[in-house]
């Protein structure tokens, strides 16, 4: 049993970075169609082989030390961040081959905080300012915007009566708890921004003042596992969004395309917003998002206490 487990893993790491390979294209052709371009279309049949074109071109290029960095922290950092992006996958709720969490809401939230981590270590270890400034931004950005985060799972926690994310598939049956709760899915959506660093969210990446944020001093393979781990985050967000506000079976084929609606969401909002404005983040994060999700978990707590109440 055991050994079906792993072998069950070790394909959904494998459809994971294939289909993180192709999320790139997807972004890449619906921000060149958004901008009135065509995008990648040489490369295979209307560009399909162009990620694994620039995985080939990254993990060839020549890999660069810049001398003054730590050389451990600096090498491990991309490796341990791609590491924490795909374990997390292990909470998926499947009916059956996987390991089947009853806390995987508290294995994501700590596998989400340990993200922060590897971002500190990345910008630390090159030894730049620039690097050390980017990671310092990021980490505050990351750590503000999950406080919201993990008190909108609490929220749901308390509404579903317990911790295995397989509840939210058979609460939402007969219907989405999108329409009961929209406020709270676009603060999580928000949230997962943030959360990933993307647009309008992604001053880690910010090229004019920071020239590319805690990244800089990477290149070839190990800004390509950075990559990759962003976007195998992006996935999981994704494939997290669609289990708790718009349900559905894991096994249903239909679950997949509200997967890629919701992946399609994050590409068309870095086409359409500019990046927030820096010294409106923290507002956004503590003043307008945290009251709202504070006042929906006590909300939330009413509710089951009123209907513990009512049983007895």
């Amino acid at each position: 049993m055991t050994l079906i487990m792993v072998i069950n893993y070790l394909l959904l790491i494998i459809c994971v970075l294939v289909g993180v390979a192709f999320v790139t294209l997807l972004e890449r052709k619906i921000l060149g169609y958004i901008q009135i371009r065509k995008g990648p279309n040489k490369v295979g049949f209307m560009g399909l082989l162009q990620p694994f074109a620039d995985a080939v071109k990254l993990f060839t290029k020549e890999q660069t030390l810049p001398v003054m960095s730590n050389f451990l922290p600096y090498y491990l950092s991309p490796v341990f961040s791609l590491f924490v992006s795909l374990i997390v996958w292990l909470v998926m709720p499947y009916e059956l081959g996987l390991m089947n969490f009853s806390m995987s809401t508290l294995f994501f939230l700590c596998c989400t905080s340990l993200g922060v981590y590897t971002t500190m270590s990345a910008g630390w270890s090159s030894n730049s300012k620039y690097s050390l400034l980017g990671s310092l931004r990021a980490v505050a950005q990351t750590i503000s915007y999950e406080v919201s985060l993990a008190l909108i799972l609490l929220s749901f926690i308390f509404l579903v009566g317990g911790f295995d994310l397989s509840l939210f598939s058979l609460y939402q049956r007969d219907v989405w708890l999108l329409w009961f709760t929209f406020p709270l899915s676009l603060i999580w959506f928000a949230s997962c921004l943030a959360e990933t660093n993307r647009t309008p969210f992604d001053f880690a990446e910010g090229e004019s003042e920071l020239v590319s944020g805690f990244n800089t001093e990477y290149s070839s393979g190990g800004f390509a596992l950075i990559f990759m781990a962003e976007y195998a985050s992006i996935l999981f967000m994704s494939m997290l969004f669609a289990l708790i506000f718009l349900g559905g079976n894991l096994v249903s084929p239909f679950y997949y395309v509200k997967l890629v609606m919701v992946a399609f969401a994050f590409v068309w909002v870095r086409g359409t917003l500019p990046r927030f404005r820096y010294d409106k983040l923290m507002y956004l994060a503590w003043k307008s998002f945290l009251p709202v999700a504070l006042n929906y978990l006590v909300f939330f707590m009413g509710v089951k206490a009123a209907c513990f109440i009512c049983m007895l």
